[in-house]
């Protein structure tokens, strides 16, 4: 086990500090002068998330190119008492990735190889700083699959991934992150080396430390290598795109669909989104008829009877009067252009700096928990526009309050918090999470305790002070300890 400093044996002197470990960096544990960034331009760069509440203030930003190296950051860290911010893609909306306060961000980008495959396993390893996308061509190139995706799977990384427990589309058929990662190298917040799990499908050894680090949000330490898991490639994939004038509808076609076949996606969205999908001008109307909600939903049809069995599905939900029209790709081309439909709503209604709220409740609970927190959204804010979109197959909501123009970004946040204290209080009534697949970081840090009770609370700062003794990494983020 390596040595560590119970307690930092220098008092922390910001940039005096952030200095001699700069240069200890270069002079004793051979980085090269590239490794490292101090220019403000490069500090703001890499020192965010997609994020737009707090400003970024990192004091360097390293590259590490191997696991070692990342030791001798963390270990130079607690020696000095200066924090570290984990910088993947930086595509997380929670702030878990913004070094706000002299941090030294540590960036994966240059760990971002691909190493063994074992073909039996249906196994790769990888770095952390792997894009998501990369890994996802790899899985092709061996006529594998892996089916975590979402539409920044372009950029973000699967440290990244990996650190709050990614979810995105396909959740309701291959689950999240954690489903597929076989094992993990990590070092610890002490700066220990520790091989968690080693790729093993059966190992009944005890804790399983592996799953700690997942969804960690880097508050336990850095992930440098993953053993991932690969899943055979769907063949044949089918998209449907229906439009509901209620949600109740909604949750009648995917309990029809489901019933009968095994989907790969159930998305959802609303007429807002529709509506503002047309204005920009890059995808198509679905169809002639105009509804309150849509449904995309996607299944394997490998065989004729799979597909017979769909269409009889669609026509008896016709016939009930759940679904007022729809629309079904014939070719991989339209597959595709049809999922703009539901990925391209995030890019577009950007435009009016949406508020953002990521929460999930119980499949069960999603109509219910609609109907209530667009009560409250409409009776505070009757004038804001709300879009609604998300994996309701796994109850994943995203709620948008939509910015109007008369109003600055500064007033229309303030405005809007004044309805989280509601919105979380009925994530909390329906036993839900207020972070569904973006982790805590720091916008969701205050809400925490709607989700978990003190006394889990407690545990948690309990576990990061065994990996975490001096609060180096990440600080912040998740809780205040």
């Amino acid at each position: 086990m390596t040595p560590y400093p119970s307690q930092p044996t220098t008092p922390a002197t910001g940039t005096d500090a952030v200095t001699t470990i700069l240069s200890s960096l270069i002079d004793i544990h051979q980085f090269d002068p590239s490794q490292i960034k101090t220019d403000a331009e490069s500090l703001e760069h890499w020192g965010k998330d997609w994020t737009k509440h707090f400003a970024p203030a990192a004091s360097a930003i390293v590259f590490p190119k191997t696991t070692e190296q990342v030791q001798a950051i963390v270990l130079l860290a607690n020696e000095h008492n200066i924090v570290l911010t984990p910088s993947g893609g930086r595509t997380g909306l929670s702030a878990g990735a913004v070094a706000s306060n002299g941090e030294i961000v540590v960036s994966m980008d240059k760990m971002n190889r691909i190493g063994q495959f074992y073909p039996a396993d249906r196994m790769v390893e990888i770095e952390a700083g792997v894009i998501t996308q990369q890994l996802q061509e790899f899985a092709e190139s061996k006529d594998l699959y892996y089916p975590v995706d979402f539409a920044s799977a372009g950029s973000s990384q699967m440290g990244g991934n990996i650190g709050t427990n990614a979810g995105g589309i396909k959740v309701i058929r291959y689950g999240m992150t954690r489903q597929w990662i076989m094992g993990l190298t990590v070092v610890t917040g002490k700066g220990d080396i520790l091989h968690l799990n080693r790729g093993m499908i059966k190992n009944a050894t005890g804790y399983d430390l592996r799953q700690l680090f997942i969804g960690s949000e880097g508050t336990l330490g850095l992930v440098t290598h993953a053993q991932v898991k690969l899943e055979r490639q769907p063949q044949d994939l089918n998209v449907m795109v229906l439009g509901m004038d209620n949600f109740s509808d909604v949750m009648n076609v995917l309990s029809a669909f489901q019933a009968q076949i095994d989907l790969t996606a159930f998305e959802f969205f609303d007429d807002v989104a529709v509506d503002k999908l047309m204005a920009h001008g890059q995808v198509q109307e679905p169809f002639e008829s105009r509804t309150k909600f849509y449904t995309l939903l996607e299944f394997e049809a490998p065989y004729e009877p799979i597909m017979d069995k769909a269409m009889a599905i669609f026509e008896h939900c016709m016939e009930q009067g759940w679904v007022v029209d729809g629309v079904m790709s014939q070719s991989l081309t339209q597959a595709e252009e049809l999922w703009k439909l539901r990925e391209y709503i995030s890019e577009t209604i950007s435009v009016f700096t949406p508020y953002k709220n990521d929460v999930s409740v119980l499949i069960s609970h999603v109509p219910d928990f609609i109907d209530e927190i667009d009560h409250i959204v409409s009776s505070n804010y009757p004038d804001f526009e709300v879009c609604w979109f998300g994996h309701i197959g796994d109850g994943n909501l995203h709620l948008n309050i939509l910015k109007p123009e008369t109003l600055s970004k500064d007033d229309f946040f303030a405005a809007c918090q004044v309805v989280n204290k509601q919105v979380f209080e009925t994530v909390q009534k329906y036993g839900g999470s207020v972070s569904a697949e973006h982790g805590v970081g720091m916008t969701k840090k205050p809400y925490l305790h709607y989700s978990r009770s003190e006394t889990e609370i407690e545990y948690l700062k309990q576990i990061k002070q065994v990996f975490d003794p001096n609060n180096i990494m990440n600080r912040g983020k998740i809780f205040d300890m």
